[in-house]
């Protein structure tokens, strides 16, 4: 049985129709959950696995605005859900994933009914919404070459980065060919190893 912190918010009648109604569904690697522009149909709870949510500019760039894992809940979904407007990012599976979906009329019955699943929505918005925020400021106001530098020693104790340029310049909102050229800059002052798809950071930045 699925297991989630929103149905246990929910009394005993309302968990069993909930459960009744919802679907269980079963996600591969690299499958796209919705896109943009799509309507959303439900509610997604994240069971188990990893998803992110991703947005496209007009210039081609992407940047990852957050990421979804078991026992979390898609913001996004909310905020169309109680809008009624379609999708303006993409959701992409990246390790295997189960979501249970609430579908729109139960999803509006919860939140008339149930005053714990309505509290347990509002703070996970809120706590996206800030995430959000601190993401825009760090764009908005942060040079990129200090980002950069951040995002790899929050990664360095794990070893090597396995990434490539594109899908870090993705998760930082920017240009492949500025990614690069910042990477080549901290290689040439041997802080980091570069090889491909991998990145070693040295001691100097450490």
């Amino acid at each position: 049985m699925a297991r989630h912190s929103m149905l246990d918010s929910l009394n005993d009648t309302l968990r069993k129709e909930t459960l009744e109604k919802a679907r269980l569904m079963q996600f591969p690697p690299g499958q796209i959950l919705f896109s943009a522009g799509q309507h959303c149909q439900g509610l997604p709870l994240v069971v188990d696995g990893r998803v992110k949510v991703q947005m496209t500019g007009v210039s081609g760039h992407s940047i990852v605005l957050y990421r979804m894992e078991a026992d979390e809940i898609c913001t996004l979904s909310i905020g169309c859900l109680m809008t009624g407007r379609a999708y303006r990012a993409e959701a992409v599976v990246e390790e295997a994933a189960e979501a249970l979906m609430i579908p729109r009329g139960v999803f509006d019955r919860l939140m008339d009914q149930s005053a714990g699943f309505r509290l347990g929505i509002m703070e996970s918005y809120g706590r996206r919404l800030d995430d959000l925020m601190l993401l825009v400021e760090e764009v908005a106001f942060r040079r990129m070459d200090k980002r950069l530098e951040e995002w790899l020693l929050s990664r360095a104790a794990r070893g090597p980065v396995v990434i490539t340029h594109q899908e870090l310049a993705v998760e930082l909102g920017t240009a492949r060919e500025v990614v690069s050229r910042l990477l080549k800059e901290l290689e040439r002052r041997d802080m980091v190893r570069l090889s491909r798809g991998k990145i070693k950071v040295t001691g100097l930045l450490l």
